[in-house]
């Protein structure tokens, strides 16, 4: 794996392709460096935390319901309301860390933010099981750094016409 050093803030005069930083983590997740198992394991254990909360914050709502006699229907709308936001804010979320969004994408994307905001839940979940195994995006943004970086070299090698490099290029076996 390439190390680097810069950062997005530092300036770059070589037009070498930059990491894009991630959430809490910046670009630490390029070389997992500064701390990064031991933040992805404090985010993943608060994500988790934050979930259980917010199942207590919930139960107290299904208690409020419950407690002015609607009738039993309004408690299982309830409870069916929050299960099924919440599954579907958790598939969303955990496959929204594996692609990027085209235009068609980002509408039903705005159309999700009520779904994803009831089933909060569910988005807390996915983001404590993505953390256990990456930073969230981690995939998505390595795979494009290291297409960018591959592009960038391959420009340089030929711009600069090195021979060593086209003589490497074309004894490539398949």
């Amino acid at each position: 794996m390439r190390k680097t050093t810069r950062t997005p803030e530092t300036p770059d005069t070589s037009g070498e392709p930059l990491p894009e930083p991630i959430r809490f983590y910046g670009t630490t997740w390029v070389d997992h460096s500064g701390g990064y198992a031991l933040r992805r394991a404090g985010l993943a254990l608060g994500a988790l935390v934050a979930a259980a909360l917010g199942a207590l914050l919930l139960r107290f709502a299904y208690e409020g319901v419950a407690l002015s006699d609607l009738g039993s229907w309004a408690s299982l709308l309830l409870i069916v309301a929050f299960a099924v936001c919440s599954a579907m804010a958790f598939t969303r979320t955990l496959s929204s860390y594996s692609r990027r969004p085209d235009e068609k994408d980002a509408s039903v994307e705005s159309s999700m933010r009520s779904i994803r905001a009831i089933g909060f839940i569910g988005v807390l979940i996915a983001y404590a099981a993505r953390s256990v195994v990456e930073a969230p995006g981690e995939k998505l943004l390595r795979g494009e750094y290291e297409e960018a970086l591959a592009r960038y070299e391959r420009r340089r090698t030929a711009r600069t016409g090195n021979p060593a490099a086209k003589k490497k290029r074309g004894n490539k076996k398949k």
